[in-house]
């Protein structure tokens, strides 16, 4: 059990790292509001982890909808009465060449990966400032730090996850900012979109050296159960054997 429980926001929760922080998490004896747009999946997680004591809450979210994502957080404040932590993880990557031109996708990303990432954080620093305290976590990618071909936009989108992170950590006295960046981690993020070749591309990398969700849970675990006054602001947790 954490020395000090925390209520944690995780969104995009219903697979991959947001599943298994909310398991982490949930497992150590914190407060959790899970967040997805497949809200079959959320119940039956919440179902589960409840049935095993965790204190556990779920809502259909869309993190590119400000209201969506203001109603998250309003559910949070009205479920546990505060909101010590926001772990902005939903994102997409479907992976193509620029010349592809799949400019719908590429909204989507910025959408989902960029915008999501603001809304998250105008929904919960208001209320973390009120509070004089509070923590965002926000999940970027080795993408972030690296650009690679086809993930040019995907890149572009971690890059300013890694830049308004930075920024919020400057600016902020009382509220913690961490990004965690993933390499190659066993999740959905592959199956749709994008182009084929690149597709398969990344399931076959992953075959070889993907590292389970739960080494990513771990880590924003990790972060989140420092003391007030040490604010760790950036992981990088990939494959040892990835180049």
């Amino acid at each position: 059990m954490p020395s000090n429980p925390k209520t944690v926001l995780i969104t995009g929760a219903s697979s991959g790292i947001g599943e298994a922080t909310a398991r982490r998490l949930a497992a150590q004896g914190h407060a959790v509001l899970l967040g997805a747009r497949r809200t079959g999946r959320l119940a039956a997680l919440a179902g589960e982890l409840r049935a095993s004591g965790a204190s556990v809450a779920h809502r259909e979210l869309d993190v590119t909808s400000l209201d969506s994502v203001r109603g998250f957080a309003a559910a949070a404040l009205e479920e546990y009465g505060r909101i010590d932590v926001l772990v902005n993880n939903a994102g997409v990557m479907p992976l193509s060449p620029l010349a592809d031109l799949r400019v719908d996708e590429w909204e989507r990303m910025i959408d989902v990966n960029l915008r999501g990432v603001l809304y998250g954080i105008a929904a919960v620093l208001p209320v973390m400032r009120r509070q004089g305290g509070g923590h965002i976590v926000n999940v970027s990618s080795v993408s972030g730090h690296r650009v690679d071909p086809t993930a040019a936009v995907y890149s572009a989108t971690k890059f300013g996850v890694a830049a308004l992170s930075e920024g919020l950590r400057q600016e902020s006295r009382d509220v913690r900012v961490t990004v965690v960046s993933p390499g190659f981690t066993r999740s959905e993020l592959t199956d749709r979109g994008g182009s084929d070749d690149a597709r398969a591309a990344a399931h076959a990398a992953a075959e070889l050296l993907a590292i389970p969700a739960s080494a990513i849970a771990d880590a924003i675990a990790f972060a989140i159960d420092r003391p007030a006054d040490v604010d760790v602001n950036e992981l990088v947790v990939r494959p040892t054997a990835q180049g």
